[in-house]
């Protein structure tokens, strides 16, 4: 879910000028998944007293995901939302001023930058982290919201631990589709690829690596229409050749169903100022979390279109906290 929503991003709007509740803070913290926690740790520990502002989703996309047992310190596993309620806690702890609102607009042209919450108040910061993150992309069907957690996911690598030895399925018919059916297809007995065209827009050589994968099928020309199961997935309702002659329902039996077929970074209202890809991924000085504004700093998913992970979110919370801490310092 976005962390914040695309407005009008012009400062100088009527709205924004009947604004009078403005506040000037020294480090402003967009985000509360493990990025946005970390990098307000870090900063709070500097004694930078952080504002944190958390969007719609309190926690980010690990509050979706029942359990995780791949982050450090954690040795018989945590649910994603007892998690991150710790990281909350710790922030806290050091003194992190963590506020509910949705940043609505940026001013980037010139410090402080101004960010306007909930557009009804304007947060003026000496430095800016932005640790939105991104929002992975479903098909819009309601079992997908009824299954979340309970077979349904946005990520391989995150879950496909729990299904070791399983029948489970990809959507997706790209790079990243193939990367997750492969690393899935380690793990299950069974991988299918559901694909709505005739071929596949990976490149050759992930093509090539999945056709050569004894237990990947690729379900060509296949749509979902639904899921089913008893509180958890256990099988795909699937249309083949949809809208021809040929159409014809199927039904496969698996306990996983995955999302591949991409993210949206949440970045829209930064984007007249920060360097982006052509996805939306704000481009990051290599090493480091600096963006092209100085001042301005990205960390997590909304920067990250490789890994994708809570501990390498943490990690480059960790860094924009310190490249804000010595940035100030230096100005």
């Amino acid at each position: 879910m976005a962390l914040f929503e695309k407005m009008n991003l012009n400062d100088s709007t009527p709205e924004n000028k009947d604004i009078k509740d403005v506040e000037n803070v020294k480090v402003l913290v967009i985000g509360s998944g493990p990025a946005g926690y970390t990098a307000a740790i870090y900063a709070a520990r500097a004694n930078l007293n952080p504002v944190l502002y958390e969007g719609l989703q309190p926690g980010g996309q690990l509050t979706t995901t029942t359990d995780v047992e791949n982050f450090p310190g954690y040795p018989s596993g945590i649910t994603g939302p007892e998690m991150m309620e710790d990281l909350k806690k710790q922030a806290e702890r050091f003194g992190t001023d963590i506020r509910f609102g949705l940043a609505t607009k940026s001013d980037l042209s010139q410090r402080p930058f101004r960010i306007t919450i909930d557009d009804t108040k304007i947060i003026e910061a000496e430095s800016l982290i932005i640790a939105t993150g991104a929002t992975a992309k479903y098909l819009g069907l309601e079992d997908e919201a009824k299954y979340a957690g309970s077979g349904v996911s946005a990520c391989a690598t995150c879950d496909g631990f729990f299904y070791r030895g399983r029948d489970i399925a990809v959507v997706g018919g790209g790079d990243t589709a193939c990367e997750e059916a492969l690393y899935l297809a380690g793990l299950a007995k069974k991988v299918y690829m559901i694909v709505r065209r005739n071929v596949l827009r990976a490149s050759k050589v992930m093509q090539d690596r999945v056709f050569s994968a004894e237990n990947i099928e690729v379900l060509w020309e296949h749509q979902t229409k639904g899921l089913f199961g008893d509180g958890v997935v256990e099988g795909a309702v699937l249309v083949k050749k949809k809208g021809t002659t040929e159409e014809e329902e199927v039904k496969i039996n698996i306990d996983g169903f995955f999302l591949a077929i991409g993210h949206k970074p949440n970045s829209d209202i930064f984007k007249p100022y920060i360097d982006t890809d052509e996805v939306g991924y704000i481009r990051t000085q290599c090493g480091s979390s600096k963006t092209n504004v100085a001042g301005v700093f990205a960390c997590g998913d909304v920067q990250d279109s490789t890994y994708r992970q809570a501990v390498t979110a943490a990690g480059s919370g960790c860094m924009a906290a310190i490249d804000a801490e010595r940035w100030l310092a230096e100005n």
